[in-house]
C-alpha cells in the first residue's frame, strides 16, 4: 500500500469543496511592497472588486495594501462548491503581476505567493472576521479611523448598512481571532 502523500508544507491545503461564506488572505511573494503607491494599490483594489463581480463572488468585506489583502464574500449562489475562488484568484494574480511587472521591468518576477481561505461556519466568527477586515488599515497603523483608508469597505459599509448594523458589526471582538496577518504594509498610499 502507498504511503499517503504529505501535502506540501508551505502551500496550505484549499478546502473548497462546500458553498458558503469565505475569509480570504493572500500575500505577495516573500511579502514584497510590490503595491506600494496610491496608483498600485487602486490598481489592485479595483482588479479585486472587478474579478470578485465577473466570478459572482459577493464581497462583504475588504482590505488591500501593497502586499496583502484580506476579503470576507460569499460564493457564487449558482454553483455547487466555492471552487471559482481558486480561478477567480489566479486572473487577479496574473492580471496584477503582468501589469505591475510591466512598470518595474521585471517580466519573470514571481509577484504572488498564495492565498488562504476559512469558511465561515459561526456568526460570530463571521461578524469578527467583517470588523476585522473592515478595521484592518487601523491595525496596521495606517489610518486612526478605518473609513479614512481609501481602498477597504469600512467607508463603504458605513454609507450602505443601518447604523444599527455598523454598531453590531464594530462592536465585535477580534484579539481572540486566528487570523495570520504580520505584514508591515508600506505607508505610502
Amino acid at each position: 500500500m502507498p504511503e499517503p502523500k504529505t501535502p506540501w508544507p508551505h502551500a496550505p491545503t484549499h478546502l473548497l469543496a462546500t458553498t458558503g461564506t469565505y475569509f480570504v488572505t493572500a500575500s505577495t511573494y516573500l511579502k514584497a511592497h510590490h503595491f506600494r503607491s496610491a496608483t498600485r494599490v487602486r490598481v489592485l483594489h479595483r482588479g479585486l472588486l472587478t474579478v470578485a463581480r465577473d466570478f459572482g463572488w459577493q464581497l462583504e468585506a475588504w482590505a488591500v495594501f501593497s502586499n496583502h489583502y484580506h476579503f470576507v464574500a460569499h460564493s457564487p449562489a449558482n454553483q455547487p462548491t466555492a471552487e471559482s475562488l481558486g480561478l477567480m484568484l489566479k486572473t487577479l494574480h496574473v492580471k496584477t503581476s503582468g501589469w505591475v511587472n510591466r512598470l518595474d521591468k521585471t517580466p519573470a518576477r514571481q509577484v504572488w505567493f498564495n492565498f488562504r481561505e476559512t469558511r465561515l461556519t459561526y456568526p460570530r466568527s463571521y461578524l469578527a472576521r467583517l470588523n476585522y477586515t473592515h478595521q484592518n488599515a487601523v491595525k496596521h497603523g495606517l489610518v486612526s479611523v478605518a473609513n479614512q483608508y481609501p481602498w477597504c469597505s469600512a467607508a463603504w459599509f458605513e454609507r450602505m448598512a443601518s447604523s444599527a448594523q455598523v454598531k453590531t458589526i464594530y462592536r465585535f471582538k477580534t484579539e481572540k481571532l486566528q487570523v495570520p496577518d504580520d505584514f508591515e504594509p508600506s505607508p505610502e498610499w
